[in-house]
């Protein structure tokens, strides 16, 4: 028995309440199970209960024996001194006030319904030996509560990606296009380059990239001088070129790439080599002079599509590298980095900035991210394996959600799925 299952069976009145008794056999009417406190002190706060002939308003305290009051050493911790039903699985000792008072105890094993307890010692039994605790009985539960879930999940987890838009609002004094630019650096990296890409960013102002985005061979300079690019000997004319406006630029700005994270070229296939991405993403914004707001104005995902239709410079159509030329073919941003794009960036930064007007876009979030494919890695196939459950990016955010913040943590008693399938 769980102490976190006692406080599930508690909060939502998983149990018989009819003609419920105290050890003492006084009659209980529960009025208000009370708020769950997630914080020190009691389990339950300003509850309301009925004892007798006596209404009580005041706190519930949770445990799986009585002699737990003691273990946790309550008894010398004023903050408890308002408890006044303490819930047990087991009643092994009885319970007093500093006033010699007995505190009304409920035992929970005589009204939990066995059914109930038998589901939830299943869902959680060999939980070493399962991927997900419920991979059995996954495929049973109910699309309805499937798919209001997965919704819910797939905000959860934009909640989470919008605290990184937070944290950069502040540190750049509200400026969205300055987080923008960030976040977009991090994703235009994607796994293997991110944070390389990220250090690149941080290591100028977008005060800088205002000044110079007018001329992307400013823009490229800079971005390639801050990553490293330009301080090899190469002797083609567009590397001297670039390397001699870096030069300036660096004089100008009082710059240095030191802190700058290396790039990694190893394992990536050619079309995600750092240097075509970081000629992208200066192509980006010289073509979007305004990105912040033309994305604030993009409603469908066709519109998202031709804001960021663009490709590497000339120079990369023969090449993947500065070292040796390729064969020749434009390299564009394709349809499904801009997907990746929107998934981690886009969509978060749209979600945050409404909010920090006041205002509720979700319906134009759902209708966006359940256009985009579902995305494809382990944690989805092993989802899909059990049931074919995504269709969309949507649900793919959501399902690695559920996996690494539900399953993983063995948060079943959270999650609608372990809940559908305890109450059975």
């Amino acid at each position: 028995m769980r102490e976190n299952f006692l406080h599930y069976i508690w909060k939502y009145k998983k149990f018989n309440t009819v003609n419920i008794k105290t050890t003492q056999h006084d009659p209980i009417l529960i009025i208000s199970t009370g708020m769950n406190n997630q914080n020190s002190g009691p389990d339950f706060f300003n509850a309301k209960i009925r004892v007798g002939n006596q209404l009580w308003a005041g706190n519930v305290e949770i445990h799986v024996n009585s002699s737990d009051w003691f273990a946790h050493n309550h008894e010398q911790d004023k903050t408890y001194d308002n408890v006044i039903l303490h819930v047990v699985y087991n009643h092994d000792i009885e319970i007093y006030r500093k006033d010699n008072s007995s505190i009304p105890t409920l035992q929970l094993r005589e009204y939990i319904d066995r059914e109930v307890l038998n589901n939830y010692q299943n869902l959680l039994s060999n939980s070493n030996n399962k991927w997900i605790n419920c991979e059995t009985d996954f495929a049973s539960v109910e699309d309805f509560i499937f798919r209001h879930w997965l919704e819910r999940l797939y905000f959860e987890r934009l909640e989470q990606k919008s605290n990184l838009v937070s944290e950069l609002l502040n540190d750049s004094k509200n400026d969205w296009e300055a987080v923008l630019f960030k976040m977009l650096a991090r994703s235009f990296g994607l796994k293997v380059n991110s944070e390389a890409f990220f250090s690149m960013a941080n290591s100028i102002t977008f005060s800088m990239i205002r000044k110079t985005r007018s001329n992307l061979d400013s823009l490229e300079a800079l971005f390639f001088g801050q990553s490293g690019l330009l301080e090899n000997p190469f002797e083609t004319s567009y590397y001297q070129d670039l390397k001699r406006e870096y030069k300036y630029l660096a004089q100008k700005y009082q710059l240095t790439n030191k802190h700058t994270l290396p790039l990694q070229f190893f394992r990536l296939r050619p079309v995600n080599f750092p240097t075509l991405r970081l000629s992208q993403l200066a192509n980006l914004y010289h073509k979007e002079p305004h990105l912040f707001s033309k994305i604030m104005q993009c409603k469908s995902l066709e519109d998202f599509y031709e804001c960021f239709s663009v490709s590497a410079s000339i120079y990369w159509d023969s090449h993947y590298t500065f070292e040796s030329a390729s064969k020749a073919s434009k390299k564009r941003v394709t349809r499904s980095f801009i997907d990746l794009l929107l998934i981690n960036t886009i969509l978060p930064i749209k979600f945050s900035y409404a909010r920090y007007n006041g205002q509720f876009i979700d319906e134009i979030i759902i209708n966006i991210v359940s256009q985009i494919a579902s995305e494809k890695n382990s944690i989805i196939k092993q989802f899909d394996l059990l049931k074919k459950r995504s269709n969309s990016a949507l649900e793919s955010q959501a399902l690695i959600q559920l996996k690494t913040e539900y399953c993983d943590k063995n948060k079943c008693l959270q999650c609608a799925i372990g809940n559908a399938l305890i109450i059975k």
